[in-house]
């Protein structure tokens, strides 16, 4: 058990108990003598788990704990579980350290194999809600925040972040990146975009903030960046840098303009809601597409507040379409929202009836094998990616749940459908998941 322990009391010899006990199940032991003194070595130092007093002057464990508590949450740390320590067997002592999110609290004298199993549980426990924490927060392949949490990060930090002198809303696109894909195929693709995150997170502060927000789709608040000059200068060094990756990865011939575009929105003074920052940072980042790509754009008011009659209506069905044709590049079925998903859906069901088109809807769910649910997240995801690739253009996918998929095939009937799904399942069987998790569905017909 290489845990590192930290033992927070202000008695000598009940410290040196604690310490002996500790290492010679082999743990690392930091000794401490106050609350105090807590605060200021945590400044520098992560242990797993920290054994602290009730009962200290000065500061007592409960008020070190809610200043803990407190320093963790403003530098955006991990909380370090905590066991108190104490002789005390009063009930609403121990009621009052849970409040305050202790662990667990271990009564004086103290049992050698209590003390051990308490803190492997607590620190086991952590790991757990750790890991789940980052599961549902950030994105896998690339480690930044996922489009969820990003959007809510960022949301409720353009609220500070208006009050404050400066700041920008940053979005980032890949260009050309879907012939990495075509070319090199997907799991290129996949290191393509995770070199690209490594150098964004390399080129921005811990006060920006960085999310996924799709496939080679990126957004970034910047609370440092206040004018022109510095996103150009960002632009620049992130294109330079990717450059670089893929000629490592791809070889210095593989032949793709490869680059990115950046569409950027200056957040001084304004009082727009995450969603209108949004579509600005947007708009702005397909006019640098617009404008050759590899470089950025910053959004201006003005380019929205035209006269109508002095738009080139020709132009804007152009621009508009490379915007659309761009976003929906991908060959194969569709991979909708819940959203986009009911308003297709409405539509085929509409032209079903009213031309007498033929319709299938699917729902293909995957089954694991006993010992096998910690490979779903990711065989899911393959699943997901296998239908788009193997269903046609004119097919729309909806993820209703995790390992869950609703599909809508049109021009097809019950008695074709036998087809695609044995295209499905053959494709399935070639795949290492194959053995241990296994996709179940039913149909009907529109």
């Amino acid at each position: 058990m290489e845990y590192h322990i930290a033992v927070v009391d202000d008695d000598v010899a009940s410290l040196n108990n604690v310490r002996i006990l500790l290492t010679e199940r082999g743990m690392k032991v930091s000794c401490l003598r106050s609350g105090k003194d807590l605060l200021k070595y945590m400044e520098e130092h992560t242990p797993d788990l920290i054994l602290m007093d009730v009962i200290m002057p000065d500061m007592d464990g409960f008020a070190t704990l809610n200043r803990l508590r407190f320093v963790e949450e403003k530098a955006e740390k991990k909380r370090t579980p905590v066991i108190f320590l104490t002789g005390d067997g009063d009930v609403e002592a121990e009621r009052r350290g849970l409040r305050l999110g202790a662990s667990d609290f271990i009564h004086k004298p103290i049992n050698p194999d209590v003390i051990t199993r308490r803190i492997v549980n607590s620190i086991t426990n952590n790991q757990t809600i750790a890991s789940l924490t980052e599961e549902a927060t950030i994105d896998k392949l690339t480690g930044l925040y996922n489009k969820a949490y990003g959007t809510t990060r960022i949301t409720d930090a353009i609220k500070d972040v208006l009050k404050e002198v400066t700041g920008a809303l940053l979005m980032f696109d890949l260009d050309n990146f879907k012939l990495v894909n075509d070319l090199f195929g997907h799991d290129m693709g996949d290191r393509v975009l995770a070199a690209f995150a490594d150098n964004l997170k390399k080129n921005t502060r811990e006060t920006d903030i960085l999310s996924r927000i799709g496939g080679d789709e990126f957004l970034g608040l910047f609370p440092s960046i206040d004018d022109e000059k510095a996103v150009a200068s960002l632009t620049e060094r992130l294109n330079n840098e990717l450059l670089t990756d893929a000629a490592e990865l791809m070889g210095e011939d593989f032949g793709i303009p490869l680059g990115i575009s950046v569409g950027a929105v200056m957040l001084t003074g304004t009082k727009e809601s995450y969603e209108s920052l949004f579509d600005m940072a947007d708009s702005a980042m397909y006019s640098a597409k617009n404008n050759g790509k590899h470089g950025h754009s910053i959004y201006s008011m003005t380019s929205d507040t035209k006269e109508y009659d002095r738009l080139d209506l020709g132009h804007e069905i152009d621009r508009i379409t490379r915007i659309m044709e761009e976003r929906n590049s991908e060959e194969g079925a569709l991979l909708l929202g819940a959203d986009s998903f009911a308003l297709c859906y409405r539509l085929i069901v509409r032209q079903t009836a009213l031309h007498g088109r033929k319709a299938l809807k699917m729902i293909f769910s995957l089954v694991p094998d006993e010992g096998s649910a910690s490979d779903m997240p990711e065989a899911s995801d393959r699943f997901g990616t296998l239908l788009q690739a193997k269903l046609r253009k004119s097919d729309i996918i909806y993820r209703n749940r995790s390992s869950q998929f609703f599909v809508v095939l049109q021009e097809l009937s019950e008695e074709d459908s036998g087809k695609v799904i044995d295209r499905i399942l053959s494709e399935w069987d070639n795949t290492g998941f194959s053995k241990s998790i296994h996709p179940e569905y039913a149909l009907k017909a529109i």
